[in-house]
């Protein structure tokens, strides 16, 4: 542990606005321990947390990857690891005997429903509850006895770990989900770090195809699907993007699709019915925040189209991130754009945000030793 007990850490005080407080490190009860945070990770999902002041204070960040610093004998036991491991931590935090927990789907567990009262979650608990460390953007954090972790495969570096989430929930939505496999088309709308994540998901589940769509704006990140194993890219604000992928699939169209986008919910929604073949299937991971209007009911019954939306990931989902990591098989780095420490977490929060487009972002992480 730290010689002087501490932990810094980056917490938002207002919307918009972190400030660098100092924490002390709590006793480790027998079941629970403490995490030297070596990265934290940027989700789309904290930008619209870091916007909304009223749940301040807080410790955002729930994309973490660090070594267990210590560890009551319980804890040790339970979780299968040691002081000094590696390790990539879920911010879920099940109450483990739940239905949902019981079938393996904590990810739908009410305990961690962050909207809920009394509910726990990584990078969004504030630090009005003890012991404060609950999120990544500081150097320590709290590992609570219902913690989810993974063991990192020896030879991948903690930056690359801290993307283990963001990768599994595409080899949840494409591959689990959506059961991309060989033969398939797959599109992706939206060439995010999610949607990026879902085009190399696709890939490696088999897909025969794999479009990835986007703006002009996003010209640098569809590189990077092609990159990662997109076959075609589209520019939708410059071109018809059914007539192309018509033209891709000699007139079959998709066999999924894949909403990851940032766009109005009429638009991609109807649009991306208007991508699939019959008996397709469109799932959704994109919070519009906004109800469906002009939504086409009658295309979607008449293409017998599944309309699912989805959230999150499974464990297997984020072992299987992992894995790939692990394989090199394919340059994940490329994902890794940006790093800031503690005290530039402000700044790397409003590139994810969109506020540098020219710093073209896709995967930033926080090093709170930096």
């Amino acid at each position: 542990m730290n010689a002087s007990g501490q932990s810094r850490a980056a917490v938002q005080v207002a919307a918009q606005q972190t400030g660098i407080r100092e924490f002390p490190l709590p006793e480790v009860p027998a079941d629970a321990g403490i995490l030297r945070v070596l990265r934290a990770g940027i989700c789309g999902s904290d930008i619209p947390m870091y916007a909304d002041g009223s749940r301040a204070p807080r410790i955002l960040g729930h994309e973490n990857v660090g070594v267990i610093e210590t560890l009551g004998p319980i804890a040790r036991e339970r979780w299968g690891v040691q002081e000094g491991d590696l390790v990539a931590l879920e911010e879920y935090l099940p109450c483990g005997y739940c239905e949902d927990c019981r079938s393996g789907e904590y990810r739908s567990c009410l305990a961690t429903d962050s909207r809920l009262a009394g509910s726990l979650r990584y990078g969004s608990t504030g630090i009005d509850v003890w012991p404060a460390l609950w999120g990544g953007y500081s150097q320590f954090q709290y590992l609570h006895p219902r913690a989810v972790l993974h063991q990192v495969p020896q030879g991948v570096s903690p930056r690359m770990a801290a993307m283990a989430l963001p990768l599994g929930n595409g080899f949840q939505w494409a591959h689990l989900d959506g059961g991309a496999a060989p033969g398939q088309v797959v599109v992706v709308q939206g060439p995010g770090q999610q949607g990026l994540a879902c085009v190399v998901a696709a890939r490696m589940a088999g897909a025969s195809t794999v479009i990835a769509t986007g703006l002009a704006r996003d010209e640098f990140r569809l590189e990077v699907a092609r990159r990662l194993g997109a076959d075609h890219t589209v520019v939708a604000d410059r071109e018809p993007l059914a007539q192309r992928v018509a033209e891709i699939t000699d007139g079959r169209m998709a066999d999924l699709v894949l909403d990851v986008s940032s766009g109005g919910a009429g638009e991609v929604i109807n649009g991306g019915l208007a991508l699939l073949r019959k008996r397709g299937k469109l799932l959704t991971a994109a919070a519009k925040h906004r109800p469906l209007d002009g939504f086409e009911l009658d295309t979607l019954i008449r293409k017998q189209v599944t309309l699912r939306g989805v959230r999150g990931h499974s464990f297997r989902a984020v072992e299987m991130a992992l894995e790939l990591m692990a394989s090199g098989r394919v340059k994940l780095e490329l994902l890794a754009t940006h790093e800031f420490g503690l005290d530039d977490t402000d700044e790397a929060l409003r590139t994810v945000g969109g506020e540098r487009p020219e710093a073209n972002a896709i995967h930033v992480a926080i090093d709170p030793w930096g």
